[in-house]
């Protein structure tokens, strides 16, 4: 019988084909477009906001002499600045033999990439905290009467139709919205343009209900549900006291470079009552 030759035979020792690296995959970072930004300070002080008490008017007499009321603010919300960091250490010896990767520019966009990461993770965090009220439950599917729910009590608690509010919901609960309004949906009968596009289209990363428009994210998993929300810009803040920065600094005993990256910001609600909070299931969906 005639001897056959396999690729088994050779591979402890053939060589690899090496293809470049790829990041890992991020938030896609919308958050910070919604939200009050602050750039207006540098260190470490709390940034505490204030709020007047109101003012109720009332029917008087003819000769009445108005009673003075109290007119004070008081502190109502404290933007913290906390430090953020991380180094990569890159030794000469992997910098002149790493290929086809360039270690040292992948090392510091990948540094750059993680920072926004948690920016975007802690702001995406910060409207489980929203005081304005609360639309949802555990478990509980999302459903376009809940959204539009969540919308008109945002609208009340700001007393106005006219300012600007965005939602924010996890993409697993815009593929279930999706659903519902698409050929997907089996009972689908009502507005069949709206039917129509959401098959043709899908929902976008912004798309519009209500004239709100829409934002999804990928983050903020609470095991199987997800915090999301109805706010105006007002209602959550982060306060840049120094922006992202990546630094190298070398080593020379150590033959190598550090690659460090820090930021100083605050983050959390700002006027939590303006917003309402939406916690519905966000599981992975599959059907």
């Amino acid at each position: 019988m005639a001897a056959n030759n396999y690729y088994s035979d050779i591979s402890s020792i053939a060589p690899n084909i090496q293809e470049d690296a790829i990041f890992i995959v991020r938030e896609a970072g919308i958050m910070q477009s919604l939200v009050t930004v602050y750039r207006d300070a540098t260190g470490l002080n709390p940034r505490v906001g204030y709020k007047y008490n109101a003012g109720t008017a009332q029917i008087v007499g003819e000769s009445d002499d108005l009673t003075s009321r109290a007119f004070t603010p008081s502190a109502d919300q404290t933007l913290t600045p906390a430090e953020i960091g991380l180094q990569f250490f890159v030794t000469d010896s992997r910098a002149e033999s790493d290929a086809p990767e360039n270690i040292i520019t992948d090392a510091g966009r990948e540094l750059g990439f993680a920072a926004l990461d948690l920016v975007e993770s802690h702001l995406i965090g910060d409207m489980a905290s929203l005081s304005g009220g609360s639309i949802g439950a555990t478990g509980t599917a999302l459903t376009w009467g809940y959204v539009a729910a969540a919308i008109a009590q945002a609208r009340y608690v700001n007393k106005s139709i006219n300012i600007p509010l965005a939602c924010v919901i996890h993409g697993y609960q815009a593929a279930v919205l999706a659903k519902a309004a698409s050929i997907a949906g089996a009972t689908t009968i009502a507005a069949p343009s709206v039917a129509d596009q959401v098959t043709r289209q899908g929902l976008s990363q912004a798309f519009t209900f209500m004239n709100v428009p829409i934002y999804q994210v990928f983050g903020g998993l609470d095991s199987t549900d997800f915090h999301g929300g109805v706010f105006p810009r007002v209602a959550l803040a982060i306060d840049w006291r120094r922006g992202i920065r990546v630094e190298p600094q070398r080593d020379a005993s150590r033959r190598g470079t550090e690659f460090n990256m820090s930021a100083v910001y605050a983050h959390g609600v700002w006027r939590p009552d303006r917003g309402i909070e939406m916690y519905f299931d966000a599981s992975a969906p599959t059907s």
